[in-house]
């Protein structure tokens, strides 16, 4: 399923998470017009490998790429697909929370999400980079602050377009996400090269703890 859009309509216009949006494009256009050597220097530097974290967790420099990482993509469709998701379902969360929280929820939601990748894969070497752990977080804060929206949502091997409630489309994609996990530790790898756990956990985090940033009580 790819969602188009969603039925829930902001009040303001989304400052952060547009502008997480656009800091994200001009790291990923920086890094695919380095050399290739650069690039990879790049990646290896900023990305999030578990292992190199569990070689150093007295030091408090091995965890800053918990938070770099989440800036860096691999290729373009991992990109758009992250930052479409980003803007489907963050205006209306910072719509609810401010800019400013929205972006501290954000940053905690990812750093949670690559904690709990660390947790699960603690010998991986694998760089990992992406802001779906983050994105996980919004969608777990949504899926509780806006029961009553729809996602207007197309199946493309028909092809037709419907509307699913948004806590059953974002319950589907959390189940795929456990599923897969689940599978990943069966088998003992990253199914996909997809830290699963992450999604998990970063949804988990965004739904216990959006209340915390809601300015307005009535949508807590």
């Amino acid at each position: 399923m790819i969602p188009l859009r969603d039925t829930a309509a902001s009040r303001r216009i989304p400052i952060a998470t547009l502008s997480i949006i656009i800091v994200n494009i001009i790291i990923f256009f920086n890094q695919i017009t380095l050399p290739s050597d650069q690039a990879l220097n790049m990646i290896l530097a900023y990305s999030f490998i578990p292992s190199r974290l569990l070689e150093g967790l007295s030091d408090p420099k091995s965890y800053i790429p918990l938070f770099t990482s989440m800036f860096l993509h691999g290729n373009f469709s991992h990109l758009v697909s992250n930052m479409w998701s980003l803007w489907l379902f963050g205006d209306n969360v910072e719509d609810r929370m401010g800019p400013i929280r929205f972006s501290i929820f954000y940053i905690l939601t990812g750093l949670i999400a690559g904690f709990a990748h660390f947790i699960f894969n603690p010998f991986l070497n694998v760089p990992t980079v992406g802001a779906s752990g983050a994105i996980a977080g919004v969608m777990g804060a949504y899926f509780l602050m806006f029961p009553h929206s729809r996602i207007i949502t197309l199946i493309p091997f028909f092809p037709f377009i419907i509307r699913v409630p948004a806590p059953i489309f974002l319950f589907i994609w959390f189940l795929t996400q456990l599923n897969s996990g689940i599978m990943s530790g069966i088998y003992g790898r990253t199914i996909g090269g997809v830290a699963w756990w992450a999604h998990i956990f970063g949804f988990i985090a965004g739904a216990v703890l959006y209340k915390k940033f809601v300015y307005n009580k009535k949508y807590r």
